[in-house]
Formats: structure tokens, sequence, C-alpha cells
């Protein structure tokens, strides 16, 4: 039995209107506007947008006129970041079919390493990420890639806020001998993993760029693969040539 008034996808609708036309105005515009732009009934407006208000994706200026809200804008560093990922999903995929390994991105953001992406499958699990990336930049390849190409007053900066936790036995939790390390990586700019975050797993990773932003691409593979370190270097240089191209052509 139909009822009375507007329905759920009619409201949504009606909302999606107004959000449209308040994008339309830098500065704001009052409801009454929104309303004839739209053809919406005044009292529907008001109500759509106190609804829009309340919940973050519209703002009330002092004026009475009403502009985009804070969670429009997260949608469109969302979306713009989905966007970015998905022109790098298939280089990732590639080195993951190459290989057999799971395949990693990392960006360097606000004084954290985090994880951007994984691609993995049946043949090439991820490892298990038991410990937060933000609290193990020292004990994993990812990590230890961004903190190579930091300069010394960030990497000092990043070391000074995470302690150097020990992981595993292979963890280095010496400061010292960490940047000793990283000066020295053999592999550079590759830097491995040798069991340091995970028992049984080695890890290699190369430094990436998205315009200004510093990141890391790597594979993780079991520790019984050792020997194949030269071959993934080898894959992964040309990789993350791709990567960093694709998210700076993209900014």
């Amino acid at each position: 039995m139909a009822r009375d008034g507007p329905t759920l996808i009619g409201s949504v609708q009606r909302a999606f209107r107004l959000l449209e036309a308040m994008g339309a105005h830098e500065n704001g515009a009052p409801a009454k506007q929104l309303a004839r732009e739209t053809g919406l009934p005044l009292a529907t407006a008001y109500h759509l947008l106190r609804t829009l208000v309340h919940e973050g994706y519209a703002r009330k200026l002092d004026d009475g006129g009403f502009i985009l809200g804070d969670k429009i804008q997260g949608l469109n560093t969302a979306g713009r970041e989905q966007a970015l990922l998905s022109r790098v999903r298939p280089t990732l995929a590639g080195l993951r079919d190459e290989l057999s390994t799971a395949a990693y991105l990392t960006f360097y953001e606000e004084g954290e390493i985090r994880v951007a992406e994984i691609v993995d499958g049946p043949r090439a699990p991820r490892v298990d990420l038991w410990v937060g990336f933000e609290d193990a930049g020292h004990a994993t390849a990812l990590g230890k890639s961004v903190l190579r190409e930091l300069d010394e007053e960030a990497r000092a900066d990043y070391l000074s806020r995470h302690h150097l936790a020990d992981l595993t036995p292979r963890t280095i939790t010496d400061r010292p001998e960490l940047l000793r390390r990283l000066a020295d990586a053999p592999m550079a700019p590759a830097v491995t993993d040798l069991e340091e975050y995970a028992l049984g797993t080695v890890c290699v990773a190369v430094p990436v760029y998205s315009g200004s932003t510093l990141g890391s691409l790597g594979v993780s593979m079991r520790a019984d693969r050792l020997s194949r370190l030269e071959e993934v270097r080898s894959h992964l240089m040309p990789a993350a040539e791709r990567v960093t191209r694709s998210l700076s052509l993209s900014i």
C-alpha cells in the first residue's frame, strides 16, 4: 500500500539536487535561492538543508547562506585517492603475478608511514600485519625504504617519535645500527627486511613518489626464497618508475 509523502529515494534525490546547487555558489546561497533553483518547496528545502548541516555535508554561514560541508571535501579527497590508486593497481598486480609475491604500496603522510594498497592472491598471500606499519617502520622494508629517502631532519623526527620495538629476534632495535644499515644498503636504492618484521618472511622495497609525497613499493615472500632478491629488485625498479610516473602525472 502506497504511503503519502516523499519516498526515501525521492528525499535522497532532492538532497543531491541541493548539494549540486550549493556547489555552484562558491560564496554560498540562501535557502530560498536554493529552493528556487532546485524546484523544491521552501519547507522541503529547509528540512533537507538542516539534515545536511547536521550530518556535515553542508555548512550554514553567518549570513544565512549554505555551502558544501567538510564531509563533501573528504569524499572528494577519498575519491581522488581511489582514482590515483586505480592507476597503479595493474602495476602491483603485475608484480604479484610475475614474482608470485604480495605487492604493497605505502606513503609517508603527516609524519607516518601508511599502507595505501596491498595486492595479493591465493598463491601470493600477504604477510600477517600483526603490528601496524605506523609502529614498525624500522622493521619493514617498506618503512626502511621511506626512512632511507627522508632527509636527516625528517628521519630524526620520525625516529624520535617511534620506539624501535623488538618484533622478532632479527629486528634492529639500535638506532645507530639502523642508520648505518640504511646508509650502507647493499642493494640500494632497494632495501630489505630479512625476517625483521615476521619470522619466515623477507621483503624488498624501493622508493616511489606521488608528486612530492614519498612512498615505497615492495613485495613480501617466504624466507626460503631469499636467493631471488636480485631478481625481485630487477622487477621492482622499473615497476617503481611506472608507479611514480602514473601518480605524478595524475596530480
